[in-house]
C-alpha cells in the first residue's frame, strides 16, 4: 500500500514540474517571437458578366389529391347526472381511545 501512495506521489510531482517548465517556455516563445510576414491579401477575380442560364425541366402537372369520404354522425349519449359527493367525512373509528399518557400531571 505504501507503495501505491509513493507512485501516485512521485506521478503527482512529475505532472505538477511538467506543467510548470511548458508555462515557462511559453511565456518565453510569447517574448522572443515576431509578428510573421504575411502576404498582402490580393482582391479576387471579377465576377462573369454574363451568367448561364439553368435549363428548365419538364415537369408533369401534380396529381389531384381526392377528397376525404365524409364521417358519419355519431348520435349522442345522454347519461344520467353523478351522484355528489358528501363533504363533511364521518368518524370512522369512533371507538378508539386516545392512548394512555406516560407523564403524570399533579
Amino acid at each position: 500500500m505504501a507503495s501505491g501512495k509513493s507512485f501516485i506521489t512521485a506521478l503527482f510531482l512529475v505532472v505538477v514540474f511538467s506543467s510548470m517548465s511548458l508555462r515557462v517556455e511559453g511565456r518565453h516563445l510569447l517574448q522572443v517571437t515576431t509578428q510573421p510576414n504575411l502576404p498582402n491579401p490580393t482582391l479576387l477575380p471579377p465576377l462573369p458578366s454574363n451568367i448561364p442560364t439553368l435549363p428548365q425541366a419538364n415537369m408533369p402537372p401534380m396529381p389531384t389529391i381526392p377528397s376525404l369520404p365524409t364521417m358519419p354522425t355519431l348520435p349522442s349519449l345522454n347519461l344520467p347526472p353523478l351522484p355528489s359527493i358528501p363533504t363533511n367525512i364521518p368518524s370512522l373509528f369512533p371507538f378508539f381511545s386516545p392512548p394512555p399518557s406516560t407523564s403524570s400531571t399533579p
